[in-house]
């Protein structure tokens, strides 16, 4: 396993998977919201994320954590060796977003993400964020997940998160989303 993606809709543990599996396997690690966000939210141009995860994803050796220009994210299927597709139930992602913004409203740091960029401001922009990804883009990702199926590890529901993070060495999910 030398080239890894990870996808699926935000709040559900993507970014806890990518570390693990960044941890166990010494592969680097890209989260894709960094490259997108500036401080503040500030968006990136998408011809600089583009180029810069085409770039990423022209190395022999990456995980890459996230959503970006939908060319890359294609283009990433095609050059994974192994897709993590984390699908749980709708639900489940607005669940696990709204812990989310609880703990950063209570001011614990988040695990991963944008540097500067403060969760409080942003809930429901996030809120619209996840159900759009989920009825425009999910079809979208289970069609190319259906296509690569032989290398797609596709994760639907958090017990199963648990067990491929305890097979990869993981230690589970973090407490506040149980």
């Amino acid at each position: 396993m030398q080239r890894v993606m990870v996808i699926g809709n935000g709040g559900g543990g993507k970014t806890t998977l990518s570390l693990a599996l960044a941890t166990s396997t010494g592969l680097p690690l890209t989260e894709v919201d960094q490259i997108q966000f500036r401080p503040n939210w500030e968006r990136t141009p998408v011809e600089e994320v583009r180029s810069t995860l085409l770039a990423i994803q022209a190395e022999d050796n990456w995980i890459i954590d996230g959503f970006g220009p939908w060319d890359t994210i294609e283009a990433r299927f095609d050059l994974a060796d192994k897709v993590y597709f984390v699908d749980h139930p709708i639900w489940v992602h607005f669940w696990w977003a709204c812990e989310r913004q609880i703990a950063a409203s209570q001011g614990q740091t988040r695990v991963g993400g944008p540097e500067g960029c403060d969760l409080r401001d942003v809930t429901k922009l996030m809120f619209e964020t996840l159900w759009r990804v989920h009825e425009e883009i999910r079809p979208k990702l289970v069609e190319l997940a259906e296509k690569y199926q032989e290398k797609t590890v596709w994760i639907e529901s958090p017990e199963e998160l648990d067990k491929v993070l305890e097979g990869i060495g993981g230690c589970g999910r973090p407490a506040h989303n149980k």
